[in-house]
C-alpha cells in the first residue's frame, strides 16, 4: 500500500469534485433564486406556510393512510427479500428454498391476524359495527 499516496488520489479526486459540485449548486441556488419577502406564517410548523384556518385538532387524519404506509412498507421489503432469493436460486438450494417459505408463511399469518383483528376493515360504518358487537351484553343475541 506503500505506493507514494497514488491510492489515495483518486479519493482526493472524487471529494474534490463533490465539494466543488456541491459549492456550485449552492451559490448557483443563492444568486439565481428568487427573492421573496419572509411571512409570519412560514415559521408555523401546520400547512406549510399558509396561514391557518381554525385549529389542527379539527383536521384529522385517517389512520388508512398510515395502514397503506406500513402495509407498503412491509410488503416491500418482503418483495426485496423474496426477489433476493430468486436471483440466489440454485446457490442456496433446499435449506434457502426452505427458509423463503417459512418468510412467507409468517408473513402470511400475520396478514390473516390482521384481517381477522380487523384491521383492514376500513371506513366508519366497518369500525361502528364491529365497535356494537364489541359493546353488545353477554348473550344479547341483537335485541330481538
Amino acid at each position: 500500500m506503500d505506493q507514494g499516496g497514488q491510492d489515495l488520489w483518486p479519493f482526493l479526486v472524487y471529494a474534490i469534485g463533490v465539494v466543488g459540485l456541491l459549492a456550485v449548486t449552492l451559490i448557483g441556488g443563492w444568486l439565481l433564486g428568487a427573492r421573496t419577502r419572509r411571512k409570519k406564517a412560514t415559521d408555523l410548523p401546520f400547512e406549510s406556510g399558509i396561514v391557518p384556518v381554525g385549529s389542527a385538532e379539527q383536521t384529522r387524519l385517517s389512520i388508512e393512510f398510515y395502514l397503506i404506509a406500513m402495509f407498503f412498507v412491509i410488503f416491500d421489503l418482503e418483495a426485496i427479500f423474496i426477489f433476493a432469493w430468486a436471483v440466489a436460486f440454485f446457490e442456496v438450494g433446499w435449506e434457502g428454498y426452505i427458509a423463503a417459505a417459512v418468510f412467507i408463511v409468517i408473513l402470511l399469518v400475520a396478514l390473516v391476524y390482521e384481517w381477522r383483528t380487523g384491521a383492514l376493515d376500513w371506513g366508519v360504518l366497518r369500525r361502528q359495527v364491529r365497535r356494537d358487537y364489541s359493546m353488545a351484553a353477554p348473550g344479547d343475541q341483537g335485541g330481538v
